[in-house]
Protein backbone atom coordinates (compact mmCIF):
# COMPACT_ATOMS: atom_id res chain seq x y z
CA UNK A 1 0.00 0.00 0.00
CA UNK A 2 1.36 3.35 -0.86
CA UNK A 3 0.57 7.04 -2.26
CA UNK A 4 -1.46 5.16 -4.48
CA UNK A 5 -3.77 3.57 -3.02
CA UNK A 6 -4.54 6.83 -1.03
CA UNK A 7 -4.89 8.43 -4.83
CA UNK A 8 -7.57 5.43 -5.04
CA UNK A 9 -9.75 6.12 -2.36
CA UNK A 10 -9.55 9.77 -2.70
CA UNK A 11 -10.83 9.19 -6.54
CA UNK A 12 -13.64 6.97 -4.77
CA UNK A 13 -14.40 9.93 -2.28
CA UNK A 14 -14.51 12.05 -5.73
CA UNK A 15 -17.25 9.97 -8.05
CA UNK A 16 -19.14 8.04 -4.52
CA UNK A 17 -19.10 10.84 -1.91
CA UNK A 18 -17.49 8.66 0.15
CA UNK A 19 -14.78 10.45 2.67
CA UNK A 20 -11.59 8.43 2.37
CA UNK A 21 -11.64 9.20 6.37
CA UNK A 22 -14.58 6.69 6.73
CA UNK A 23 -13.08 3.85 4.63
CA UNK A 24 -10.01 3.66 6.34
CA UNK A 25 -10.91 2.75 9.85
CA UNK A 26 -13.46 -0.03 8.19
CA UNK A 27 -9.82 -1.49 6.09
CA UNK A 28 -7.63 -1.45 9.33
CA UNK A 29 -10.05 -3.21 10.87
CA UNK A 30 -10.85 -5.87 8.03
CA UNK A 31 -6.85 -5.77 8.06
CA UNK A 32 -6.42 -7.06 11.87
CA UNK A 33 -9.21 -9.52 10.94
CA UNK A 34 -7.00 -10.85 8.06
CA UNK A 35 -3.65 -10.93 9.88
CA UNK A 36 -5.14 -12.86 12.92
CA UNK A 37 -6.86 -15.35 10.48
CA UNK A 38 -3.42 -16.18 8.66
CA UNK A 39 -0.89 -15.19 11.70
CA UNK A 40 -2.86 -16.84 14.71
CA UNK A 41 -4.94 -14.96 17.29
CA UNK A 42 -2.64 -11.84 17.80
CA UNK A 43 -2.70 -8.77 19.40
CA UNK A 44 -2.05 -6.66 16.57
CA UNK A 45 -2.80 -3.06 15.69
CA UNK A 46 -2.35 -2.39 12.05
CA UNK A 47 -2.54 1.36 11.19
CA UNK A 48 -2.62 2.94 6.86
CA UNK A 49 -0.78 6.40 7.51
CA UNK A 50 -3.15 9.18 6.59
CA UNK A 51 -0.06 10.50 4.40
CA UNK A 52 1.60 8.05 2.65
CA UNK A 53 -0.48 5.14 2.35
CA UNK A 54 1.88 3.01 4.10
CA UNK A 55 1.15 -0.19 6.63
CA UNK A 56 2.12 -0.54 9.46
CA UNK A 57 1.46 -3.41 11.88
CA UNK A 58 2.29 -3.23 16.03
CA UNK A 59 1.94 -6.62 17.88
CA UNK A 60 1.11 -6.11 21.50
CA UNK A 61 2.58 -9.73 23.87
CA UNK A 62 2.15 -9.61 27.53
CA UNK A 63 5.54 -10.23 29.58
CA UNK A 64 5.16 -13.76 31.92
CA UNK A 65 7.43 -15.54 33.58
CA UNK A 66 6.18 -19.03 31.75
CA UNK A 67 4.75 -18.74 28.31
CA UNK A 68 1.61 -20.58 27.47
CA UNK A 69 0.53 -18.77 24.26
CA UNK A 70 3.21 -17.52 21.94
CA UNK A 71 0.58 -15.60 19.96
CA UNK A 72 -0.40 -13.28 22.70
CA UNK A 73 2.76 -13.53 25.36
CA UNK A 74 6.58 -13.45 25.45
CA UNK A 75 9.21 -14.01 28.27
CA UNK A 76 10.72 -11.15 30.22
CA UNK A 77 14.17 -12.50 28.30
CA UNK A 78 13.21 -11.71 25.21
CA UNK A 79 11.45 -8.31 26.49
CA UNK A 80 14.36 -7.21 28.26
CA UNK A 81 16.23 -7.70 24.42
CA UNK A 82 13.71 -5.28 22.79
CA UNK A 83 13.39 -2.87 26.20
CA UNK A 84 15.55 -2.20 29.28
CA UNK A 85 13.06 -1.03 31.01
CA UNK A 86 10.11 -3.84 31.44
CA UNK A 87 8.83 -6.36 33.97
CA UNK A 88 6.34 -9.32 33.99
CA UNK A 89 3.33 -8.08 33.92
CA UNK A 90 3.26 -5.19 31.49
CA UNK A 91 2.79 -5.45 27.40
CA UNK A 92 5.74 -4.86 24.94
CA UNK A 93 4.70 -3.15 21.44
CA UNK A 94 6.54 -3.80 18.57
CA UNK A 95 6.47 -3.43 15.14
CA UNK A 96 6.27 -6.02 12.74
CA UNK A 97 7.39 -6.20 9.26
CA UNK A 98 4.73 -6.60 6.82
CA UNK A 99 6.52 -8.17 4.03
CA UNK A 100 4.81 -11.47 3.97
CA UNK A 101 1.34 -9.57 4.70
CA UNK A 102 1.23 -7.76 1.54
CA UNK A 103 -0.47 -9.52 -1.15
CA UNK A 104 -3.14 -10.66 1.78
CA UNK A 105 -3.02 -6.62 2.85
CA UNK A 106 -3.85 -5.85 -0.96
CA UNK A 107 -6.73 -8.54 -1.49
CA UNK A 108 -8.29 -8.06 1.65
CA UNK A 109 -8.34 -4.00 1.36
CA UNK A 110 -10.19 -4.53 -2.10
CA UNK A 111 -12.93 -6.90 -0.87
CA UNK A 112 -13.58 -4.06 2.30
CA UNK A 113 -13.39 -1.49 -0.04
CA UNK A 114 -16.07 -2.94 -2.58
CA UNK A 115 -18.62 -4.04 0.95
CA UNK A 116 -17.79 -0.40 2.48
CA UNK A 117 -18.90 1.63 -0.60
CA UNK A 118 -22.08 0.03 -0.86
CA UNK A 119 -22.95 0.07 2.91
CA UNK A 120 -21.50 3.97 2.92
CA UNK A 121 -23.90 4.70 -0.25
CA UNK A 122 -26.97 3.23 1.53
CA UNK A 123 -26.30 5.00 4.48
CA UNK A 124 -25.77 8.75 2.37
CA UNK A 125 -28.61 7.22 0.90
CA UNK A 126 -30.79 6.78 3.82
CA UNK A 127 -29.33 10.54 5.11
CA UNK A 128 -30.54 11.81 1.95
CA UNK A 129 -34.01 10.73 2.34
CA UNK A 130 -34.29 10.79 5.87
CA UNK A 131 -34.16 14.55 5.92
CA UNK A 132 -37.03 14.42 3.51
CA UNK A 133 -39.49 12.64 5.91
CA UNK A 134 -42.56 15.00 6.04
CA UNK A 135 -41.71 16.87 2.46
CA UNK A 136 -43.24 15.97 -0.87
CA UNK A 137 -41.09 13.94 -3.10
CA UNK A 138 -41.87 13.22 -6.93
CA UNK A 139 -40.69 9.83 -8.92
CA UNK A 140 -42.06 7.45 -11.44
CA UNK A 141 -44.02 4.41 -10.70
CA UNK A 142 -42.04 1.34 -11.66
CA UNK A 143 -45.01 -1.30 -10.72
CA UNK A 144 -47.60 -2.72 -8.73
CA UNK A 145 -45.99 -5.20 -6.33
CA UNK A 146 -48.98 -7.47 -3.92
CA UNK A 147 -50.98 -3.99 -4.50
CA UNK A 148 -48.52 -1.63 -3.88
CA UNK A 149 -47.02 1.54 -5.89
CA UNK A 150 -42.82 0.66 -5.90
CA UNK A 151 -41.81 4.50 -6.68
CA UNK A 152 -38.30 5.18 -8.42
CA UNK A 153 -37.05 8.49 -6.39
CA UNK A 154 -33.91 8.18 -8.61
CA UNK A 155 -31.22 6.62 -6.01
CA UNK A 156 -33.79 4.91 -3.36
CA UNK A 157 -37.04 3.11 -4.22
CA UNK A 158 -40.45 4.38 -2.60
CA UNK A 159 -43.52 2.01 -1.94
CA UNK A 160 -46.93 3.59 -1.67
CA UNK A 161 -49.05 0.68 0.52
CA UNK A 162 -52.41 0.21 0.12
CA UNK A 163 -53.89 2.06 3.38
CA UNK A 164 -51.68 5.42 2.09
CA UNK A 165 -52.99 5.34 -1.41
CA UNK A 166 -55.93 7.44 -2.31
CA UNK A 167 -59.23 5.77 -3.23
CA UNK A 168 -60.33 5.36 -7.08
CA UNK A 169 -56.77 6.35 -7.84
CA UNK A 170 -54.65 3.95 -10.95
CA UNK A 171 -50.95 4.75 -12.22
CA UNK A 172 -49.59 3.28 -15.10
CA UNK A 173 -45.67 2.21 -15.22
CA UNK A 174 -43.70 5.69 -15.89
CA UNK A 175 -45.91 7.72 -14.34
CA UNK A 176 -44.78 10.89 -12.64
CA UNK A 177 -46.14 10.99 -8.95
CA UNK A 178 -46.08 13.35 -6.12
CA UNK A 179 -46.65 12.31 -2.48
CA UNK A 180 -45.50 13.05 1.06
CA UNK A 181 -42.71 11.41 2.41
CA UNK A 182 -44.52 9.21 5.43
CA UNK A 183 -40.93 7.18 6.67
CA UNK A 184 -37.63 5.87 5.64
CA UNK A 185 -36.48 2.53 6.70
CA UNK A 186 -33.29 0.67 6.22
CA UNK A 187 -33.36 -2.54 3.91
CA UNK A 188 -30.81 -4.96 2.51
CA UNK A 189 -30.91 -3.64 -0.85
CA UNK A 190 -30.49 -0.10 0.52
CA UNK A 191 -33.33 2.89 2.20
CA UNK A 192 -36.95 2.05 1.49
CA UNK A 193 -38.95 5.60 1.43
CA UNK A 194 -42.62 4.63 2.29
CA UNK A 195 -44.46 6.87 0.60
CA UNK A 196 -48.22 8.16 1.00
CA UNK A 197 -51.33 9.94 -0.88
CA UNK A 198 -53.76 9.47 1.51
CA UNK A 199 -52.57 11.67 4.35
CA UNK A 200 -54.08 14.99 5.59
CA UNK A 201 -50.53 15.96 5.48
CA UNK A 202 -50.11 15.44 1.71
CA UNK A 203 -52.93 17.53 1.05
CA UNK A 204 -51.27 20.60 3.62
CA UNK A 205 -48.10 20.32 1.36
CA UNK A 206 -49.87 20.25 -1.94
CA UNK A 207 -51.42 23.31 -0.64
CA UNK A 208 -48.10 24.61 0.58
CA UNK A 209 -46.68 24.40 -3.04
CA UNK A 210 -49.25 25.89 -4.71
CA UNK A 211 -49.99 28.97 -2.41
CA UNK A 212 -46.65 31.80 -1.65
CA UNK A 213 -48.81 33.20 1.22
CA UNK A 214 -48.20 29.47 2.92
CA UNK A 215 -45.12 29.30 2.54
CA UNK A 216 -44.21 32.55 3.89
CA UNK A 217 -46.53 32.04 7.19
CA UNK A 218 -48.67 34.76 6.05
CA UNK A 219 -51.60 32.15 6.15
CA UNK A 220 -51.77 28.75 8.59
CA UNK A 221 -53.35 25.64 8.05
CA UNK A 222 -55.13 24.73 11.10
CA UNK A 223 -56.59 21.74 10.26
CA UNK A 224 -57.23 19.00 7.40
CA UNK A 225 -59.78 16.44 7.27
CA UNK A 226 -59.97 13.58 4.16
CA UNK A 227 -61.56 11.40 2.92
CA UNK A 228 -59.21 10.57 0.63
CA UNK A 229 -59.93 10.06 -3.10
CA UNK A 230 -63.40 11.69 -2.51
CA UNK A 231 -63.55 14.55 -0.18
CA UNK A 232 -61.58 17.03 1.70
CA UNK A 233 -61.81 20.04 3.45
CA UNK A 234 -58.68 22.20 4.52
CA UNK A 235 -59.09 25.32 7.45
CA UNK A 236 -56.80 28.49 7.35
CA UNK A 237 -56.32 31.17 8.75
CA UNK A 238 -54.91 34.92 8.25
CA UNK A 239 -52.17 36.52 10.25
CA UNK A 240 -52.47 39.17 8.08
CA UNK A 241 -56.05 41.19 8.10
CA UNK A 242 -55.56 42.56 4.73
CA UNK A 243 -55.01 38.85 3.37
CA UNK A 244 -58.11 36.75 2.61
CA UNK A 245 -56.90 33.15 3.87
CA UNK A 246 -60.24 31.46 1.82
CA UNK A 247 -59.58 33.47 -1.58
CA UNK A 248 -55.66 33.25 -1.25
CA UNK A 249 -55.95 29.56 -1.22
CA UNK A 250 -58.70 29.05 -3.76
CA UNK A 251 -56.32 31.08 -6.29
CA UNK A 252 -57.25 33.64 -9.24
CA UNK A 253 -60.31 32.05 -10.79
CA UNK A 254 -60.10 29.05 -8.80
CA UNK A 255 -56.51 28.12 -10.19
CA UNK A 256 -54.39 27.08 -7.19
CA UNK A 257 -57.34 24.80 -5.65
CA UNK A 258 -57.99 23.66 -9.29
CA UNK A 259 -54.07 22.65 -9.19
CA UNK A 260 -54.43 20.48 -5.90
CA UNK A 261 -57.57 18.72 -7.69
CA UNK A 262 -56.18 18.20 -10.45
CA UNK A 263 -52.85 16.51 -8.90
CA UNK A 264 -55.47 14.41 -6.51
CA UNK A 265 -57.16 13.08 -9.45
CA UNK A 266 -60.04 15.32 -9.20
CA UNK A 267 -60.41 14.56 -5.19
CA UNK A 268 -63.71 17.82 -4.02
CA UNK A 269 -61.65 20.27 -1.73
CA UNK A 270 -63.72 22.25 0.30
CA UNK A 271 -61.37 25.50 1.81
CA UNK A 272 -63.25 27.20 4.60
CA UNK A 273 -62.36 30.06 6.97
CA UNK A 274 -60.63 29.12 10.61
CA UNK A 275 -62.86 30.34 13.54
CA UNK A 276 -61.50 29.98 17.12
CA UNK A 277 -64.70 30.13 18.42
CA UNK A 278 -66.08 26.22 17.69
CA UNK A 279 -69.54 27.17 16.80
CA UNK A 280 -68.33 29.47 14.26
CA UNK A 281 -65.78 27.21 13.00
CA UNK A 282 -68.04 24.30 12.77
CA UNK A 283 -70.66 26.90 10.87
CA UNK A 284 -68.07 27.26 8.44
CA UNK A 285 -67.91 23.47 7.91
CA UNK A 286 -71.52 22.93 6.98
Amino acid sequence: MNTEFLSALKQIEKERSIPVDKLLPFIEDALVAAYKKNFGDQNVTIEIDRNTGELGIWQRKLIVPSIVDENTEMSLEEALQLSPDVEVGMELEMEVPNRTFGRIAAQTAKQVIVQKIREAEREIIYGEYIRREGELISGTVQRYESRSILVDLGRAEGIVPINEQAANEWFRHGDRIKCYVLEVKTATRGPQVILSRAQPAFLNKLFELEVPEIRQGIIRVKAVVREAGYRSKIAVKSLEAAVDPVGACVGPKGSRVQAVVDELRGEKIDVIPWSDDPIMFVANSL
